[in-house]
């Protein structure tokens, strides 16, 4: 038994404590390593949401109001008149009453969803499609009680890409004024407006606001007609409540997912009425109205996807800007 070699028993317990100390923080270290890359890559999917979520809303803020008249474009109203539908968060069944007319931009205060800071905010925006050359002439005709138009041959409106089909909107402009109507079906060159349409912009009867006051003496002077966007944002909270999402909507469509994990928006106004200029208003306040908007003032929030392991929180982030609407800066002070 002689020459026997080996550790001892306290060796042994000295070694193995050594090895698993080394082993703790080498694990620690890794744990670590694997948290910072987990927070880099959440962060950087949040903040490629919220730029494209951005610019998104920013791009169609820049196109608001252009190619429709300053005012904004009436719409149906008066006594007997329905209530034109406003655009919306699903479930929601807003109006553009008391307003006579649609703007360039159409504030909703605290109208959306609720997100992490209380009542999101909605937008509504119109424009014009430069797409359509429809106003470059005027219309060949206009059916008599305003239910159809027939478009000239010479703007093929039917079987191209860019063709008008059920759920646009038409704005008319003649000597008389302007209007809006919802298409509600194509036949080759002829647009039919039927009533009933999902807007209630179809609505001939109207005392204000309808197609039939453009008319004069019972026929139609020369008019012109344009295809119009109005644009819609809001959060979407409803769907997946996991997964908060930035909507656009185009008229009465279903709403485009353009950003995820988005969970509040905040809009606030610049206006020019050329006495005190009110700046960020939540919503224009009698006197001043939608169009005096000169400015938008954007807060988009966000966060992360996932909870971080370690602490079980979501990563958060804000992201601000402001717009001036350039479509509604210039004003011909001669004309």
């Amino acid at each position: 038994m002689k020459g026997e070699q080996g550790f001892t028993m306290v060796e042994a317990l000295i070694s193995t404590c050594i090895v698993l100390v080394l082993l703790a923080a080498t694990m620690s270290s890794l744990n670590d390593a694997f948290s910072v890359n987990e927070k880099a890559t959440l962060m950087a999917d949040l903040e490629q949401n919220l730029r494209a979520g951005m610019n998104f809303v920013v791009r169609d803020f820049i196109n608001a109001g252009w190619g429709i008249p300053t005012g904004g474009i009436p719409i149906p109203s008066g006594d007997g008149a329905l209530p034109v539908r406003r655009p919306g968060p699903p479930g929601t069944n807003y109006t553009f009453s008391p307003a006579v007319t649609v703007a360039a931009v159409n504030p909703g205060a605290s109208l959306g969803p609720s997100g992490s800071g209380g009542a999101t905010d909605i937008v509504n925006m119109l424009c014009a499609d430069n797409s359509l050359p429809l106003n470059q002439t005027p219309l060949a005709s206009i059916a008599d009680n305003g239910s159809s138009m027939t478009v000239d041959a010479g703007t093929p409106i039917s079987g191209v890409p860019n063709a008008i089909r059920a759920g646009d909107l038409i704005a008319f402009s003649n000597a008389l004024g302007n209007t809006m109507q919802y298409v509600t079906r194509v036949s080759g060159q002829v647009v039919f407006f039927d009533s009933g349409d999902p807007m209630n912009l179809n609505q001939p009867a109207a005392p204000q606001g309808s197609i039939m006051q453009l008319q004069s003496g019972g026929t139609f002077p020369p008019t012109t007609a344009t295809r119009v966007w109005l644009i819609t944002y809001y959060l979407d909270t409803i769907t997946d409540p996991v997964m908060p999402r930035l909507i656009r909507r185009i008229n009465s469509r279903p709403g485009e997912v353009v950003a995820l994990v988005l969970e509040d928006l905040q809009l606030s106004y610049d206006l020019v009425d050329g006495v005190t200029n009110p700046a960020n208003v939540e919503s224009p306040v009698p006197p001043n109205s939608p169009n005096q908007i000169r400015k938008v003032n954007i807060l988009l929030s966000g966060r992360s996807s996932a909870v971080i392991r370690n602490t079980g929180q979501y990563l958060h982030r804000n992201l601000t800007t402001q717009v001036s609407l350039r479509s509604l800066s210039f004003i011909d002070r001669y004309s």
